[in-house]
């Protein structure tokens, strides 16, 4: 498959529209829903050709394999959960916090990396140290000073701000080497780039498929590296999450399916395969590659002196310098150009896939030239 056939399957994208924000949420091929629509017809009307318990569990272990190898990791060490909020949510009720514990994490991260500490912050009485950063970039020295003490560091692969790529191994090497816990918000990153999460070989990663991926909303997952799983107690449990619903005590489940609690359906993961499937018909590589052409095109065009972004490439993430973002993105709003505002740092956002085109890509910026 090329990009231009895929961005073909994609009903939400027309010529009338200039589609560029990928970051947020990219629209489904239609196989993506229709996929998910008939696992839930067929799960709902076929009960008596199949045991809708069988099936949803074959369901889970056939995505998690399937996430598994788009993550570079074991099928046991991933978890279905709905969103990467709720990954890095099931990850914080599992530690048995104690007042004054230090969690890091940077002033680039998305809500979903803040509000659970805020949270212990408050109920718990964690301290919430956060680094500093310029420009989208962090200063190595900085971030070793801060999570000397911490109990766990919390960042993100690329930045929701900037989309600036951070050194992940790096960073995860430097918070281990301190004894903290590592997690990693990756929403950004897997259907642009690469993933490998044991090269990574941080403690945790979240992420979802509703973004670069093109899957539905509600298709997260979870990876929890196996001898950080044994140390972690869920904050909610039920049968999917143990060995054994017979007992007096509670076993949990191996790995990282701990995580996951009781009955949900599959079809967003259903959806989410398709996704996967044609992502990976196209080549991860390809997709990068094609992504870098159109940022740097982009950029160019824009030119250097209102770019938030580096120059040099990092993700598909560009964000621009504005006067006024919301004003901004209701103007090319009405041109059919659609991006978005951020609340930090002043200036909207552009996501560029690899099914975006020339044509998008030249319209976004010659109306952010226009911009005072």
């Amino acid at each position: 498959m090329t990009p231009r056939e895929l961005r073909a399957d994609v009903p939400a994208l027309t010529d009338e529209t200039a589609y560029l924000n990928y970051g947020a949420h990219g629209p489904s091929p239609e196989y993506v829903v229709d996929a998910a629509a008939s696992f839930l017809e067929s799960h709902e009307y076929g009960v008596a050709e199949a045991d809708p318990y069988e099936r949803a569990y074959e369901t889970y272990e056939t995505v998690r394999e399937r996430v598994a190898s788009l993550l570079g990791a074991h099928p046991e060490e991933v978890a279905l959960t709905e969103s990467t909020t709720d990954g890095i949510a099931r990850i914080a009720a599992a530690i048995d916090w104690e007042p004054g514990d230090v969690v890091v994490r940077t002033d680039l991260e998305h809500p979903a990396g803040t509000l659970p500490w805020q949270q212990l912050e408050e109920t718990v009485g964690v301290n919430v140290r956060v680094v500093e950063t310029t420009d989208g970039r962090l200063d190595r020295d900085a971030f070793a000073e801060a999570v000397a003490d911490a109990r766990l560091v919390c960042f993100s692969a690329i930045t929701w701000t900037h989309g600036t790529r951070l050194p992940v191994r790096e960073l995860v090497e430097t918070a281990n080497d301190a004894g903290a816990f590592t997690l990693v918000d990756a929403v950004q990153s897997p259907g642009q780039m690469p993933v490998d999460v044991h090269e990574w070989g941080a403690d945790a990663v979240a992420a979802a498929g509703h973004k670069w991926l093109l899957g539905p909303w509600g298709a997260g997952f979870l990876y929890v590296k196996r001898t950080a799983a044994e140390s972690l107690t869920p904050g909610s449990v039920g049968y999917r999450g143990v060995a054994s619903t017979d007992g007096d005590a509670i076993e949990y489940a191996d790995g990282a399916t701990r995580f996951e609690v009781g009955t949900t359906t599959p079809a967003a993961h259903v959806g989410l395969l398709e996704g996967i499937d044609a992502i990976e018909s196209i080549g991860v590589e390809t997709i990068q590659d094609r992504i870098e052409t159109l940022t740097d095109r982009f950029k160019r065009r824009v030119g250097q002196e209102r770019l938030l972004s580096p120059m040099a490439f990092g993700s598909g993430l560009v964000t621009v310098d504005v006067a006024d973002p919301a004003a901004t993105v209701d103007r090319l709003g009405e041109r059919g150009i659609v991006i978005r505002d951020l609340p930090h740092p002043d200036g909207v956002r552009v996501s560029i896939h690899a099914i975006t085109t020339e044509r998008e890509v030249d319209a976004a910026a010659d109306a952010l030239r226009e911009e005072p």
